[in-house]
């Protein structure tokens, strides 16, 4: 028989599993994998399985453990709980053996760079905010940095690629997408096949502009982590296009669950958002880049004012999203 099919990267109460390791608990003990943490689609032996949060798209639902007869159970890692200091410099430590780190000079992605210590990629249209910060960010903690200039023919080169390729096409995801397509490709190029990210940390600590007006941040929080699946699968099929995939060491379950542990309230307090996370980041990285506040992707990268350009400059002078359906119509029929 053989050997199994591996997407990602599997532990086992903090200790990451060879390939010979993962043969040979899915040959024997298949039931193991339940406890298992990580971000992975595997199949093999007649079973596949997925990690618990679903980072690793597959053929199986999210965090499930399916055999031959049928679903066997529901994965769910066996991790120590920590404080969220020490569960997020685990999650990035077990995630920094390999990859790049994509920076962007905001708090989430700088933290995960300085704990990594990898190289790291920065993207973005000449003069953006997000090479400038990511520079800057870099030349602060002496990290290594490439920054990469989208000239702007290319974002219109690769619109139909994105569109086709994400489930969700509208201006946001579309603009996204985008800047994780020239992201990745990079990454794909230079020989990388992990790019670490700050993904997931706006979910998890209270992140968006939205949560300083709302009246109902904890369910908010609560509906906009049920999202991350989506995001998720947007995010992955762009990186799959170059061969590589997304690493989210937020989306760690010790990170997740030390998260959990703090009430909303602490999150997001009065003008100032990721509280916690930007408490921890301060010891790490300095109170200046740790409470910066950074324009989102998007924005920061200067693709969402692009794909404005390209709407007007085709006629759709007030619709953005007419214009990503008018693509998805004459590329893809959709």
């Amino acid at each position: 028989m053989s050997e199994p099919e591996l997407a990602g990267w599997i532990e086992l109460n903090g200790v990451r599993l060879s390939r010979i390791d993962i043969e040979t608990i899915l040959r024997d003990h298949p039931r193991e994998i339940l406890r298992c943490g990580g971000e992975f689609s595997i199949q093999g032996y007649g079973c596949r399985a997925r990690d618990h949060f679903g980072v690793m798209q597959g053929n199986c639902p999210k965090g499930t453990l399916t055999c031959e007869s049928g679903m066997v159970g529901q994965i769910i890692p066996d991790v120590k709980d920590m404080p969220l200091e020490d569960a997020i410099v685990t999650a990035v430590k077990l995630r920094s053996d390999e990859g790049v780190t994509a920076l962007s000079g905001g708090v989430d992605s700088t933290l995960v760079a300085h704990l990594a210590g990898r190289e790291c990629v920065a993207v973005g249209l000449a003069g953006s905010h997000d090479l400038r910060q990511a520079q800057h960010a870099a030349d602060t903690l002496i990290l290594t940095c490439t920054l990469v200039e989208i000239p702007r023919s290319e974002i219109a080169e690769a619109l139909p690629l994105v569109i086709d390729t994400i489930p969700r096409k509208d201006p946001v995801n579309t603009g996204i997408a985008l800047t994780q397509y020239f992201i990745t490709r990079w990454a794909g190029e230079h020989g990388y096949h992990r790019i670490i990210t700050g993904q997931a940390a706006d979910e998890i600590f209270g992140g968006y502009s939205r949560y300083l007006e709302t009246n109902t941040l904890e369910a908010d929080l609560i509906r906009d982590f049920a999202g991350l699946e989506q995001q998720a699968e947007r995010d992955q099929s762009i990186a799959a296009l170059h061969g590589t995939y997304l690493s989210m060491p937020y989306l760690d379950m010790r990170v997740v669950r030390a998260a959990r542990k703090i009430p909303a309230a602490e999150k997001v307090q009065g003008t100032r958002r990721k509280v916690p996370l930007r408490t921890v980041a301060e010891r790490f990285i300095g109170p200046e880049l740790a409470w910066y506040e950074k324009k989102a992707m998007q924005y920061g990268s200067g693709v969402a004012k692009e794909l404005s350009s390209l709407a007007r400059k085709n006629g759709y002078k007030t619709s953005v999203q007419d214009y990503i359906n008018h693509i998805s119509r004459v590329e893809h029929g959709h």
